[in-house]
């Protein structure tokens, strides 16, 4: 029994159930434990010592120690925390030798490489930059100011990209495009595409490699992130199709056949200003195609979502605060196909639909009505 006390000085009785704190408490312990140990993990993967351990298939600390040219000392640490959290294996332990580690090729799909279809310990870096600005954060839920992307922690950046890319590789070209009524077609015929907020380029990239008759832009107001685009391209061999620039969802110039945001729309601030520019963008027959984060209508239908934890995170550290600093309109990253079509129809797209739905990801479309 413990007594409470309301605004009015009223004290009340209320029955507590031990067996509920002591559930509770655990189960802030178990988050606790895992935070830690994202730390833990967030270093395998900065310092290269998953793909080392992926290279050697089992190791003793020393020689995994000598291949990523660590500490030993640490390096023991390390894999002991590993095979306490079951990512690494202990395959041998005999006394007065040392343990023998193991990385299976399982674990190694999903941390040590970034091609995989599996991988998402690019997740990890990104936790690292919103630790770095957590102070700035505070800042920003006390004053209601907003924190405007570039404003991050510079691992922000690479991190998005590499953890994006998984999902850009593995859906762009088997799902999102083919479900955009004559996307395809038109890109392979030869079109010119905008990619608005593009970040590193990544998709607009993967679009360049696979569509080679058709031209790309992308925009984005991030020096930096147009710099290591720019490189990208180059890299990748398309720069003679593919341009990046720095600028904003409402003031680029020129006119497209297609306008494409990934998981961009819910970052502006002006979403509806968004959309009607690339609206008075289009050329004839030209299509605006949004990729956002999968979302139901509701809090209470997004929570039955498993990740509806790490949606609604990365929407309150990132995206709610980039948009504050960006205008007057904050939708966050599940704001549901509902509110997502009210914003085409403000923009005067009143053909907006959801064209498609997969299980991280809604895709809408919409033409111009003449």
């Amino acid at each position: 029994m413990t007594t409470t006390t309301d605004s009015a000085g009223t004290e009340t009785d209320t029955a507590v159930d031990l067996a509920r704190v002591e559930a509770f408490a655990g189960q802030v312990s178990s988050d606790l434990t895992h935070a830690y140990h994202s730390i833990s993990t967030y270093l395998g993967d900065r310092l290269g010592l998953w793909r080392t351990l992926a290279e050697l298939g089992m190791a003793t600390s020393a020689e995994v120690a000598q291949r990523s040219g660590l500490a030993e000392r640490y390096v023991r640490e390390w894999l002991c925390v590993q095979a306490a959290a079951g990512y690494v294996t202990l395959e041998s332990h005999t006394p007065g030798e040392a343990d023998v580690f193991g990385l299976p090729v399982e674990h190694a799909m999903v941390l040590a490489d970034d091609n995989s279809p599996a991988a998402v310990v690019a997740g990890f870096e990104v936790a690292a930059a919103v630790w770095a600005g957590v102070d700035r954060l505070a800042h920003a839920y006390t004053t209601g100011e907003g924190v405007p992307w570039g404003a991050h922690d510079s691992r922000l950046f690479t991190g998005v990209q590499r953890f994006y890319a998984t999902i850009y590789r593995a859906s762009l070209l088997t799902e999102w495009i083919p479900a955009i009524d004559g996307l395809a077609q038109r890109l392979r015929a030869g079109i010119h595409v905008l990619d608005v907020g593009c970040g590193l380029g990544v998709p607009t990239i993967l679009l360049a490699e696979a569509f080679p008759n058709s031209t790309f832009v992308g925009v984005d107001t991030h020096e930096e992130s147009i710099r290591q685009a720019t490189t990208a391209a180059e890299s990748a061999g398309v720069a003679d199709r593919v341009r990046f620039t720095v600028g904003s969802a409402h003031d680029y110039g020129d006119t497209f056949d297609a306008i494409l945001f990934f998981d961009a729309l819910h970052d502006f601030g002006e979403p509806v200003q968004a959309l009607n520019h690339a609206r008075m963008s289009l050329r004839t027959g030209g299509q605006v195609v949004a990729v956002e984060p999968f979302a139901h209508d509701s809090l209470a239908d997004n929570l039955t979502n498993p990740v509806a934890l790490l949606f609604y995170s990365g929407s309150s550290y990132l995206c709610v605060p980039h948009s504050v600093a960006d205008g007057s309109t904050s939708l966050g990253a599940q704001a549901g196909p509902e509110r997502l079509l009210e914003v085409f129809r403000a923009a005067g797209l009143s053909s907006a639909r959801v064209a498609a739905t997969t299980a991280s990801n809604l895709i809408l479309e919409a033409r111009p009505v003449p």
